[in-house]
């Protein structure tokens, strides 16, 4: 495996991630505690080596390239679209650190009142950014393919 395939390989886990997290939902809404406590633990998995891929592709970009990120630059009048979509990207992936982390301590502890209520923030956040990563992706590497900076 080589750096440059780690962009798809995060693709596949965001996609991975946000289809658990469509079939946990599902799951709980029809009462399948059960399934839902699995679909939820596989997403958890999947966004983990995510994470993991995403900082070891940023670390090895920074160490090759110079640069931990392929900017976007053409076509120039999509720019300020992709600029929108991975800045709320952005935002939100922080933001579900501590979400994420907060849900399951609740549902470790059996904490359900507490759990549910976080939840229904934590889960289309959660969802929004393992959606948009893969449409980052797209857009980065498939639809618009970006030109990646010269080997020093």
């Amino acid at each position: 495996m080589q750096l440059q395939d780690l962009p798809l390989i995060n693709a596949i886990l965001n996609s991975c991630s946000a289809i658990l997290l469509a079939f946990g939902f599902a799951a709980i809404k029809k009462d399948n505690k059960e399934l839902h406590k699995k679909c939820m633990a596989g997403a958890l998995v999947t966004s983990f080596l995510f994470l993991t891929c995403y900082v070891t592709y940023h670390v090895g970009m920074q160490r090759v390239y110079g640069a931990a990120h392929t900017k976007f630059m053409n076509p120039s009048w999509f720019r300020p679209y992709y600029l929108t979509l991975l800045v709320s990207h952005l935002i939100l992936a922080i933001a579900i650190v501590p979400m994420v982390i907060l849900t399951v301590l609740h549902a470790i502890k059996q904490r359900w009142e507490k759990h549910r209520r976080i939840a229904k923030w934590t889960w289309p956040c959660w969802m929004y950014v393992s959606v948009t990563g893969v449409l980052i992706y797209l857009l980065l590497y498939q639809i618009f393919p970006q030109t990646p900076p010269p080997l020093p």
